[in-house]
């Protein structure tokens, strides 16, 4: 796997992350929970996807840490 492959992952999941801790601070919550709209939350699952892909690299199964 490249390095370029890499950071594309962790490109995506620094804004996702940015992504989600914009909409918490616009809606006053310090953790997702929190929020009303947390069952279903695109934003929410657009990051957990995220991390989900940046801990596998974009290969199903197990993780590399």
């Amino acid at each position: 796997m490249s390095t370029q492959e890499v950071s594309v992952y962790e490109v995506k999941l620094d804004a996702t992350l940015k992504s989600m801790q914009q909409c918490q601070v616009e809606k006053g919550h310090k953790s997702c929970s929190l929020c009303e709209f947390y069952i279903g939350c695109e934003t929410r699952r657009a990051y957990v996807q995220a991390v989900y892909d940046s801990m596998s690299k974009g290969e199903t199964g197990g993780f590399e840490f």
